[in-house]
């Protein structure tokens, strides 16, 4: 084997290992004791954040920030992977913002001028439009680490009955025009809940030893049939003008599918969950007339009071 190889190699190896010993790596590699010594020095001086500890368990060990072996991009990976980071830059907050920034620095720098007057002039030839808002939402990386090591937060949380703490354990994030959204089990309600991440003022672990639900096969892509046992769903009918069909297709949270006729009416079919039907007849009251809701009752019931509580105003 090279010494290029072998490098590369130990690279991918060590960090892969949490611990690790020469005398290990030396057999691992088929080399002696001495020449794994000196490719780790190499790889030291080349970045890779190693540290020893001395004593009858000591060893080496990898920092938590570790570093990737090289890879090679093609021209085009290299510019598929710019324009994919470089497509989140509306978003004042991401779970990794600093390090996507980082990371194009590096993509840009090491790339040919060419490759680089290609990417300047694709910046303004082709963008991921997203509404710019000005709420913070300072927590998303301790919701994404603790979605994916499933660990309860107490977070304090502005709903419509004010600020409340509440425990909860979430399941993933996702953005949808320009908001932060985090479907989560809340201990509160005994319930899947769906949080704006920008009304989540504080956010820490937990430490009350709560026991966290068992949530490693639930994810955002299955999450509400995961929980369809514990929710309550009603069926949905709404008819829709033209201009209603064009409003419902800007919508980018979840709604009932949309079906569209040749002359551009249509109508909404689905079901929809009990818990927001109040959050559909405000919707649905800001079509005006361009949408007539026919299922369910609750859902006209609701709206008929947003009507009357309108109408008491200007009596």
């Amino acid at each position: 084997m090279s010494k290029s190889k072998r490098l590369i190699d130990l690279m991918m190896t060590v960090n892969r290992k949490r611990k690790f010993t020469v005398k290990e790596l030396a057999q691992e590699f088929e080399v002696s004791t001495r020449t794994i010594l000196r490719d780790l020095q190499e790889l030291s001086e080349l970045g890779v954040p190693l540290y020893s500890e001395v004593g009858p368990h000591g060893g080496y060990q990898v920092l938590k920030e570790r570093i990737l072996p090289p890879i090679a991009f093609t021209e085009e990976e290299a510019v598929a992977i710019f324009f994919a980071s470089h497509a989140l830059r509306h978003y004042a907050y991401l779970p990794f913002k600093e390090e996507a920034a980082s990371a194009l620095s590096k993509f840009y720098f090491y790339m040919t001028g060419d490759v680089r007057d290609r990417i300047d002039q694709m910046k303004h030839r082709i963008d991921i439009f997203t509404p710019e808002r000005s709420s913070e939402v300072p927590f998303l990386s301790i919701m994404l680490e603790a979605s994916i090591h499933q660990k309860v937060l107490q977070i304090g949380y502005d709903s419509r009955d004010g600020r409340l703490s509440r425990p909860i354990q979430p399941i993933g994030l996702y953005a949808s025009n320009g908001f932060w959204y985090c479907p989560a089990y809340c201990f509160l309600r005994n319930e899947l809940r769906l949080f704006r991440c920008d009304r989540i003022r504080t956010a820490e672990y937990d430490s009350t030893e709560m026991v966290p639900m068992d949530f490693r096969e639930v994810h955002l892509g299955n999450r509400d049939e995961y929980f369809q046992t514990e929710v309550t769903y009603t069926r949905l009918y709404v008819e829709l003008s033209r201009e209603g069909v064009q409003r419902c297709e800007t919508e980018l949270w979840p709604m009932p599918t949309l079906h569209v006729r040749e002359d551009g009416t249509g109508w909404l079919d689905g079901k929809a969950r009990h818990a927001d039907i109040s959050y559909y007849a405000k919707f649905f009251m800001g079509l005006g007339n361009e949408a007539t809701v026919k299922e369910p009752a609750e859902l006209i019931e609701s709206v008929k009071e947003i009507l009357l509580a309108m109408m008491s105003k200007y009596v």
